[in-house]
């Protein structure tokens, strides 16, 4: 599809339309240079970085298990070890699960109001999480229900990667991607960091509630905090949404014509590869506390000191895999993470502690932070992926047919590529849960090499259908 060059006249006449915040936009042509250049990259920027912030939220009330339940036995609820690792686990089901629904909810009632309605509604399962800490006395089947609705924090992230993606021209698409993604996953390492800190002090006053005494430090700790900590956060994100973003007519569409996908070959195996590299990362980060605590504490290694770290280099590296994606075409960058993470976890697995051997902490740490690296390289680089391979597809099918088919084809290819990258999401949020509840089930190590397994059969997609010479849908 040609590209018309930009000219004076035209680009004042860009300049003079407004896309005010709050409204629904129906001109939207980022291909278009001197359109993009006169006013679409001003009201993309600011879609993205409202979107950024209030996805980070999402994965702070998705995440917040994960480091929540590494205090909860020091304070007095007494849970084993097995029943820890499925609360850090459980949100990973209702995640997953109404991410598949968000996927397609967004784009039928518009993505301004469904980034702030998404957002707000995140302050219930937190002001919950906060009352029920406070009393050891709550049962774990509440925890557990508590731990579920927390989980539709990660939903978030389904709407908002395929509603992102619209704003931007197909050569800004990965580090845009990458930069909405990697920084909303920033809220993993945020909520990691920085619940252990708010916790030990009675930062938010009275009205949040009095001390629990953690018998293991000896100290007063005020666990409610990690939770309420974020609800004002909350608010205040979801009126941002709601005052600055847009709603883009090109990317409304009803659930009969997003169906589609479902009959699309490249939706499924784009939707195996991103289970790879996301459904890692987001399942590590919900194990790695307790990996930490329950192999390593005795040598006086804190899951609260390190478990962060790996989660914030993931998150970085997922802009980074877009961008070299765009340099270097995505496929490249997806076959890299996997070998990479297979052989991260390789010394992992020979760095755990077995029998009398106590392990070595440096060597796991470092070995996990590696998989986190790269695990963000194919997050950024599967994202950048899909909007390719389904532009190109449609446009070849046009191929000769006049602009006309052409502008056609390019609305369709964006629609499915839209879903699809929030549909891959929903699936790879499953990693979320059974990552953790194979910890739960099996030996560690078992687990480990299972994964470096399944690598294996991500690297053979990925090379067959769009890395080899001759590829199908090279990317």
């Amino acid at each position: 599809m040609s590209i018309p060059t930009p000219t004076p006249s035209a680009v004042r006449s860009h300049r003079a339309e407004t896309y005010k915040p709050g409204t629904v936009i129906g001109d939207w042509r980022p291909e278009d240079d001197a359109f993009w250049q006169a006013t679409g990259r001003r009201v993309a920027q600011r879609n993205l970085w409202v979107s950024i912030p209030a996805l980070m939220l999402g994965f702070v009330v998705w995440q917040v298990w994960s480091v929540t339940v590494v205090k909860l036995n020091d304070v007095g609820f007494g849970f084993s070890k097995s029943q820890l690792f499925w609360l850090t686990a459980i949100p990973g089901i209702t995640g997953g699960t109404f991410r598949i629904l968000y996927t397609f909810i967004g784009p039928i009632f518009g993505e301004r109001k469904f980034t702030a309605f998404s957002t707000f509604i995140l302050i219930g399962p937190m002001l919950w999480l906060g009352f029920a800490l406070q009393d050891t006395g709550t049962p774990y089947w509440e925890l557990a229900l508590i731990a579920a609705v927390c989980g539709i924090g990660g939903a978030n992230f389904a709407s908002s990667m395929a509603n992102i993606g619209f704003f931007f021209p197909k050569r800004e698409k990965g580090s845009a991607n990458g930069l909405n993604g990697g920084l909303g996953n920033l809220g993993v390492s945020v909520v990691q960091l920085v619940a252990p800190l708010v916790v030990t002090a009675a930062v938010l006053g009275a009205p949040a509630g009095g001390p629990q005494h953690d018998t293991k430090e000896n100290t007063d700790i005020w666990l409610q905090n990690g939770a309420f900590l974020w609800v004002p956060l909350l608010v205040i994100m979801a009126l941002l949404a709601w005052f600055l973003m847009n709603d883009l007519k090109v990317a409304a569409a009803p659930f009969s014509q997003q169906k589609v996908i479902f009959k699309r070959k490249h939706n499924w195996l784009m939707t195996w590869l991103y289970v790879g590299t996301f459904g890692s990362f987001i399942g590590f980060a919900a194990g790695l506390p307790l990996l930490i605590k329950n192999n390593f504490e005795t040598q006086g290694y804190q899951a609260t000191t390190y478990a962060w770290i790996g989660p914030f280099i993931g998150a970085l590296m997922r802009w980074a895999g877009g961008w070299l994606s765009d340099k270097f075409g995505g496929a490249r960058v997806t076959m890299l993470s996997f070998v990479g993470m297979a052989a991260a976890l390789v010394v992992v697995i020979f760095a755990l502690p077995t029998g009398g051997d106590q392990g070595s902490f440096w060597a796991f740490f470092t070995g996990f932070l590696a998989a986190f690296a790269f695990s963000g390289l194919g997050n950024g680089s599967t994202f950048r992926q899909i909007p390719v391979i389904f532009r190109e597809q449609h446009m070849r099918q046009v191929e000769g047919q006049g602009p006309q088919a052409q502008a056609a084809a390019l609305k369709q290819s964006e629609m499915e590529a839209g879903a699809v990258t929030g549909f891959s999401s929903a699936i790879a949020a499953y990693g979320f849960f059974f990552i953790p509840a194979m910890f739960a089930a099996m030996a560690v190590t078992h687990a480990l090499w299972l994964f470096i397994g399944f690598y294996a059969t991500c690297l053979a997609v990925c090379w067959w259908f769009y890395a080899r010479k001759g590829a199908e849908a090279p990317s």
